[in-house]
């Protein structure tokens, strides 16, 4: 077996109640690596014949949770979890900080494919080679953090008690949603610890449709034996060398980023992107460091950096509210987005969204296109329930994010996501509404604007990516470029935090080497086996279905908005030009080896070894090339 990997799936079917163990295959681990690469193969070849009828919120859909050769041993901890995407259509690898990837990994499984759906809510119990499938009837409905302290006292219990030889047992690991991924929205997550988030592709909705409360891991083995110690030890202190220098990361997290982005760089969400830069001081990181911040330095398992920070509102109308930093992406998009400029505020709506298991990103774009149709008079109280969805208002957020996680009048429309939602609206209310829907691909954006050119300075990043408005996996050109999505690609198979990847990217490749055995440099993976997964993502991106089906020509492009002009800022005027977005997505087709029309290219699919993807893709090509 290759270094870095146990060499076992574990496979569970909560139609049958079935569990084994298969063997990983060799080759499909050398080419495929693990993380998202594993899953995009699993998936393609277990459900590519018939891609485009697969409900994603179906039974035969399948919920893969992978780790990767560096899991546990590059610094920090993560895990992927992948499916098809009920937002997407596609495939969508979205990856989670924690240590559930170093105790699978420690339980002896490099991956868990999960098939079939339950009658009765359940959860998946992994303690090494005892593997059960758990009534979960008493944790069904319970929000976030009661979720993690029920379970983690009910595991500790059972550890305590039946394996009380070995003394007092540390918490486990537990994969989770709310309430959201119970009532299948969209915009659900699958959370870890009670902060921690696998956003993109709204995988908490199916957990929730397979009746999958949790995934609840303990591993007391060893990590899987590695190719050479001696070149990973010392591999390890350069790399803590490197991210402890990071003074800045160290100190505020990305937390930094919601005054600078946007007062520094203009390409921060303001009021469902209607702008892009503030100059308000009271969002600065120093607020929120003298403000709510009761923990400085959270880290996750042998993570140097430790960005994390816990916060909490200790007096006045959201006292009690209690979440992370917010990391940049919440401040962004439960905060700006919002018109929510002050850390209590910003704390609470966080703390809401957590608690309910709704992506901060997707949850907060949907909220902030719903706040614009108040603003224009397109939707209004009576839509809303009552609700004065104003900007800058904490409460009817908090209030509207409750309705989209149970499903409640208007929010089960908004439960779908933006673009279904945009879609919807604009039938019931006879206009179009998708110039408001800030998304690509179903995906929201991430809040990282491009028009400024400060932030993300290619105008093709979101609009070109297999997974649409990701913002941890954007289209770059030229394609091996550590910032682009086939580099990233890596990051997510490998799987690393890509904070502790930015200091140094070279060394993730090194320690590939040292704890595989393979070398590998990043040209050959951006053009060999890198490019095959992202090729399959693109395939079944354009397979898509059943109820939506993306056409390059109209769908591989931005969100309206960033065509216009920013209105205000030091950039003011600049926007997103379309001359430009077509040439480079021409080269960008290029590059990667699709067609004038954004498919795969045949010659480019058999010399990958693609030949079965290239036959599926025939009828992509036969609906494009006669509309």
């Amino acid at each position: 077996m290759i270094g870095g990997y146990c060499g076992k799936i574990l496979e569970v079917n909560l139609s049958t109640s079935k569990i084994h163990v298969t063997d990983a295959d060799e080759d499909m681990l050398r080419h495929y690596v693990g993380g998202r690469g594993l899953a995009t193969k699993i998936l393609w070849d277990r459900l590519g014949s018939k891609w485009s009828k697969v409900d994603p919120l179906s039974p035969e859909n399948l919920l893969i949770v992978a780790t990767g050769p560096l899991t546990g041993f590059y610094p920090g901890g993560r895990v992927c979890i992948s499916g098809k995407s009920p937002q997407s259509n596609g495939i969508i690898g979205s990856t989670v900080g924690g240590e559930s990837g170093i105790d699978l990994k420690c339980a002896g499984y490099d991956a868990i494919v999960i098939e079939g759906a339950s009658k009765d809510p359940v959860y998946l119990w992994i303690k090494d080679d005892e593997v059960e499938i758990r009534d979960a009837s008493k944790y069904w409905g319970l929000d976030g953090k009661d979720t993690v302290v029920k379970l983690t006292k009910d595991a500790l219990d059972y550890l305590n008690d039946k394996y009380r030889r070995f003394g007092e047992w540390k918490d486990p690991s537990i994969l989770y949603i709310g309430p959201a991924g119970e009532n299948l929205s969209r915009v659900a997550v699958v959370m870890e610890k009670w902060t921690h988030a696998a956003g993109y592709g709204g995988y908490g909705a199916v957990m929730g449709s397979k009746k999958l409360k949790a995934i609840v891991i303990k591993g007391s083995g060893p990590l899987p034996e590695i190719h050479n110690p001696i070149k990973f030890h010392n591999l390890l202190y350069k790399a803590y060398d490197e991210c402890i220098r990071r003074d800045g990361m160290r100190r505020w997290g990305t937390g930094a980023g919601g005054y600078s982005v946007g007062a520094m760089q203009s390409s921060e969400p303001v009021r469902n992107w209607q702008e892009e830069w503030h100059d308000e001081r009271s969002f600065g990181v120093d607020e929120f460091e003298r403000r709510v911040w009761i923990k400085r330095y959270w880290g996750d398992y042998g993570c140097p950096t430790t960005c994390l920070k816990i916060a909490l509102v200790k007096c006045g109308p959201y006292a009690g509210a209690l979440t992370d930093n917010p990391d940049y992406e919440l401040q962004a998009y439960v905060g700006t987005n919002l018109g929510i400029f002050t850390p209590e505020e910003n704390v609470y709506v966080a703390s809401v969204v957590d608690d309910l298991g709704i992506c901060g990103i997707n949850g907060g774009n949907v909220l902030g296109f719903a706040a614009e149709l108040y603003q224009r008079g397109i939707l209004t109280k009576e839509d809303l329930g009552g609700l004065d969805l104003s900007w800058g208002n904490p409460k009817a957020f908090g209030e509207l994010a409750k309705m989209i996680a149970y499903r409640i009048g208007i929010g089960d429309i908004l439960a779908e996501g933006t673009y279904r939602a945009a879609l919807k609206l604009s039938e019931i209310k006879g206009m179009d509404l998708l110039p408001y829907a800030i998304q690509v691909k179903g995906v929201a954006v991430g809040a990282h604007g491009i028009r400024s050119r400060m932030d993300y300075p290619t105008p093709i990043a979101y609009a070109c990516s297999v997974q649409g408005g990701d913002h941890t996996s954007v289209a770059r050109l030229p394609i091996d470029s550590s910032g682009g999505e086939l580099v990233r690609i890596m990051c997510d198979s490998a799987v690393v935090c890509i904070f502790n990847f930015y200091p140094n990217p070279s060394l993730m490749w090194e320690f590939y080497e040292a704890v595989t055995g393979i070398r590998l440099t990043p040209h050959d993976w951006c053009y060999g086996d890198g490019l095959r997964i992202l090729n399959i993502q693109r395939a079944v991106l354009l397979l898509g279905g059943p109820d939506f089906y993306w056409d390059p020509r109209i769908h591989d492009d931005n969100p309206l908005r960033f065509y216009e002009p920013l209105p205000t800022g030091p950039y003011k005027g600049q926007a997103a030009d379309r001359n430009e977005v077509e040439n480079l997505r021409k080269q960008y087709y290029e590059a990667v080896g699709w067609d004038e029309y954004g498919i795969p290219r045949s010659d480019k699919l058999r010399e990958l070894g693609l030949e079965d993807v290239d036959l599926a893709l025939e009828e992509v090509r036969k609906r494009l090339k006669h509309s």
